[in-house]
């Protein structure tokens, strides 16, 4: 990737992911409240739904920016190495991977403030959850403190982007053929991003339920014991708690991510081949 490729690429995701952090925050609060142990209720209501906004958008541009750049990467180097949907496949598992180093941290510091969690000073706030976990209070250490739920977060977010991806860039490509063009208008592609992470956020709503108990758990606690726990306390339906708000901030948060990093992508490549010109 040359460097105006990799800027674009930057700017792009940047604004792709804190447009659509900032817009869908409250349906994410509702979301983690709901598969929080004890339920929406128990864990904040509807009282502070802004709450974690702060550290949501600290990190939402630099996540978003990781991810594009090492997908688009990715998918150029595999272009004409591999058909299609495996190209795919594996450049949007590379880019979760390369997001999820900031985007972890940031998830457990949201969800703990989210779910009214007290951190240093005794208020659930960003800021005071954060410090939590460097001043290491939980006795983890400070790593394994920020990074809580690292497994259980790539082990929902690779299934997810190999089920969005692949199943976005072929929706795309479907519709500009039957447009008869070569690349399709951003509000179509912004459709074909919202379906693509409807269909996997539903597929998915599992894995988000038992990443979500693990980084909200007091303790450190290992994946066997936490899903044996839930089913002997809870039954097998708490694993699809939230799949309604879930499936409805990510088809809806689909469509103005994709949507946005097109547009944002597309002016900016225009405006560069314009000025080289």
């Amino acid at each position: 990737m040359d460097n105006l490729t990799f800027l674009i690429s930057l700017i792009s995701g940047g604004c792709a992911g804190t447009s659509t952090d900032l817009a869908f925050f409250p349906i994410d609060t509702i979301k983690t409240r709901i598969q929080a142990k004890g339920g929406f209720f128990r864990n904040g209501g509807w009282s502070g739904i802004y709450k974690g906004l702060g550290t949501c958008v600290v990190a939402s541009a630099p996540s978003a920016s990781l991810f594009f750049i090492t997908y688009d990467s990715m998918k150029a180097y595999t272009k004409d190495r591999m058909l299609a949907t495996k190209s795919h496949m594996l450049s949007a598992s590379c880019g979760e991977i390369a997001a999820c180093l900031v985007r972890v941290p940031a998830e457990i510091i949201k969800q703990r403030t989210q779910a009214g969690i007290a951190g240093v000073g005794g208020r659930a706030s960003s800021w005071g959850n954060f410090l939590y976990l460097i001043q290491n209070k939980s006795g983890e250490g400070l790593f394994r403190g920020l990074y809580r739920g690292w497994n259980t977060t790539i082990m929902r977010e690779i299934p997810f982007t190999i089920i969005q991806f692949p199943l976005y860039e072929r929706l795309k490509k479907a519709w500009a053929a039957r447009d008869g063009t070569p690349v399709l208008a951003a509000p179509k592609a912004a459709l074909c991003g919202s379906i693509a992470g409807g269909v996997a956020a539903a597929a998915t709503t599992p894995l988000d339920v038992i990443k979500t108990r693990i980084m909200l758990n007091k303790s450190r606690v290992g994946l066997p014991t936490m899903i044996s726990s839930m089913i002997r306390e809870e039954g097998y339906l708490t694993f699809f708690k939230g799949i309604g708000p879930r499936t409805a901030w990510i088809s809806a948060g689909g469509a103005i991510f994709l949507g946005c990093y097109e547009v944002v992508h597309k002016n900016l490549t225009a405006y560069t081949v314009s000025r080289l010109e």
